[in-house]
């Protein structure tokens, strides 16, 4: 009787000890994912890095150089609302306007273009919005189809998402003139939740898409 105990004792202690190894692994989001290592993704964040870039300065109304500190990761994640505003014009080329808008204060950052905005309607199989989908979920692109000779900067499917993810507040507007509608949401918690699309009609507006960013500076350092 003694044995068998032992022998069931025993048996309990390595199923205890296969479970605990087991459970160090975890799976996580692709979002979490983002958060977690965001080295991957945006480059350093905790880590401070020091260049001599030209600026202009208001009150002698002159370019002067100047070091600046700055993490590497708010640069990319900027960079990636800029590269998307710009990489309309190659599909546009009527744009003629890109436009941004820095509150240092709030830490509020816009991106404004001209050039045609998105489609403003249900996508076929996703059955959210385009913008929705594009702004709002991972791994989403026009850029996919590697046949096609491109000169864009965007192409892996994270983009603008990267922005949003590491953002207190994000929103996106955009007016489809061809089919007269105009689109805004907005995004928060680091692209966790997410308002409702508001779409209105909008007869005699012409395209844009507007980007609004404030930033979380604690996740970049």
């Amino acid at each position: 009787m003694m044995k068998r105990i032992g022998r069931l004792m025993a048996a309990s202690r390595a199923m205890c000890s296969s479970s605990a190894e087991a459970g160090k692994y975890e799976r996580k989001t692709a979002m979490e994912h983002v958060l977690l290592r965001p080295d991957t993704y945006i480059g350093g964040v905790g880590v401070r890095e020091e260049q001599e870039i030209w600026i202009y300065n208001r009150n002698s109304r002159r370019m002067e150089p100047r070091v600046l500190t700055y993490p590497p990761g708010l640069i990319k994640i900027f960079d990636e609302i800029l590269v998307n505003a710009a990489d309309n014009k190659m599909r546009d080329p009527s744009m003629n306007r890109l436009e941004v808008e820095i509150d240092r204060r709030s830490g509020r950052i816009g991106v404004w273009n001209n050039g045609k905005g998105l489609p403003v309607e249900i996508h076929p199989t996703e059955r959210i919005y385009v913008p929705t989908l594009v702004f709002g979920n991972l791994f989403t692109s026009s850029n996919y189809d590697d046949s096609e000779v491109k000169v864009v900067g965007g192409r892996n499917g994270y983009g603008a998402k990267l922005c949003n993810i590491f953002s207190k507040e994000f929103v996106v507007e955009t007016v489809d003139s061809k089919r007269r509608k105009k689109f805004r949401q907005r995004w928060y918690d680091n692209m966790r939740n997410v308002d409702e699309a508001i779409v209105e009609e909008c007869t005699n507006c012409d395209d844009y898409t507007k980007i609004i960013s404030i930033f979380l500076m604690r996740n970049l350092g």
